[in-house]
């Protein structure tokens, strides 16, 4: 699935400093002039079909696909959490979901939903060039790079290419790097020149990566040095992070962070009209109240790895330590969540016997949660259960800031 790189690996300077030249869609043409159709284009019209279908597959999927090379990972997820919802034998909601995953910078959680879309039936090649960037953030290179070249035979065989240079350059090939990026060089790509910089920087050239950063964008050298002169210090895995999502490590902590919007490192500046363009995605994607219940909303939900049986701790409200949950959804609207724990405990009430849900409330979203328990352990065993009647989890821990209520009192 592309645009996770392409475009936003590039945003990675503050304000309009963007390196990369928007991306677009492989998935049609406009006007009959065979140009190629626009992402924002392409979501515009999927969003049309899905006002008046809500339910149609392919334009779920191609809403989801073209919201990622938006940059807005959370609309993409609600789009493949619908299209899941309508036809859950597909590879496609899967491999989706986990690009997700990969674009939030959460290799761990991607992993399993790239499994479940090779195990129903996605050939490696539509899959690869994701679950290699998924590899690359977990530090893990060799592996990273088999699964580019497998993807170097499908449909994001470009996007591909221009990861395997930077996962090259990260370990430390320098010419096996500019190898890989030649042939895109060769045919004029336009992000081939800023991918050289990254190259540059990576293998420890910094005087090269300036040269290649101010003949791909001339006089943006003083704004991007911090950036790529830091680049040789990181960890592998922050290396990837940092040069394919803009997710930089803070300078006083080992973790990777998004940066802020103000900083030079900024990772995923938001385009002005997505807060209003997500809520009309969401208001056009709710289905009509029928007698059966109110109306649903996109929710996100994501896989974990199976563990193994052990009864949870009893639920019980949150105090302000850090605690062991399980997030079994998570969405913009918490009002939808009791509707959505109203229906995953329907699929098995004795599995859910004393088992009360929670709403923990962030500032962009709201997650449905159950627990806490009294390890990650604990919870992983929880998660196998919910998994063997079809409900997928993951283990979440709230910091000692957030609030948890429970379902109902949000």
């Amino acid at each position: 699935m592309r645009g996770i790189l392409a475009p936003r690996f590039l945003f990675l300077c503050a304000g309009a400093l963007a390196f990369a030249a928007p991306a677009v869609a492989q998935s049609g043409y406009a006007y009959g002039y065979q140009q190629p159709e626009t992402p924002s284009a392409a979501l515009a019209r999927h969003v049309r079909t899905l006002a008046s279908d809500p339910r149609d597959f392919g334009a779920l999927i191609g809403a989801g696909k073209a919201a990622l090379e938006l940059g807005d990972p959370q609309a993409a997820a609600g789009f493949f959490a619908r299209a899941d919802e309508v036809n859950p034998r597909s590879p496609l909601p899967q491999a989706g979901m986990g690009a997700v995953s990969v674009a939030n910078g959460e290799p761990n959680a991607a992993m399993p939903y790239f499994s479940r879309a090779l195990q129903l039936g996605a050939p490696l090649s539509t899959v690869a060039c994701d679950r290699g960037l998924a590899y690359d953030l977990l530090g893990q290179q060799p592996k990273a790079q088999s699964d580019y070249r497998a993807a170097l035979g499908g449909p994001d065989a470009t996007e591909a290419r221009r990861r395997l240079a930077l996962s090259l350059a990260i370990s430390g090939d320098k010419a096996g790097a500019m190898q890989a990026l030649a042939p895109l060089a060769a045919k004029g790509d336009t992000a081939a020149g800023r991918v050289r910089a990254f190259v540059m920087a990576l293998t420890g050239d910094p005087q090269g990566a300036m040269i290649a950063t101010d003949a791909a964008m001339p006089g943006s050298w003083s704004q991007v040095s911090p950036f790529l002169q830091r680049l040789p210090t990181l960890q592998p895995g922050q290396k990837a992070a940092a040069v394919n999502l803009g997710i930089f490590p803070e300078s006083n902590d080992a973790r990777l962070a998004s940066a802020s919007v103000s900083s030079p490192y900024a990772a995923r500046p938001s385009p002005p009209a997505r807060v209003d363009r997500l809520a009309s995605i969401e208001e056009q994607l709710r289905e009509p109240e029928t007698s059966a219940g109110p109306a649903t909303v996109p929710i996100q939900v994501a896989y974990v790895s199976p563990p193994v049986r052990h009864p949870p701790a009893a639920a019980r409200p949150a105090a302000a330590q850090r605690k062991v949950w399980l997030q079994l959804a998570s969405g913009p609207n918490a009002q939808a969540l009791p509707e959505q724990f109203r229906r995953l405990k329907s699929r098995n009430r004795d599995l859910f016997n004393g088992i009360s849900g929670y709403v923990a409330k962030g500032s962009d979203r709201a997650r449905l949660l159950i627990g806490p328990f009294r390890g990650p352990s604990d919870a992983q065993i929880f998660a196998d259960d919910l998994q063997t009647v079809g409900i997928e989890s993951f283990s979440w821990t709230n910091s000692e800031s957030e609030q948890i209520v429970p379902v109902g009192t949000e």
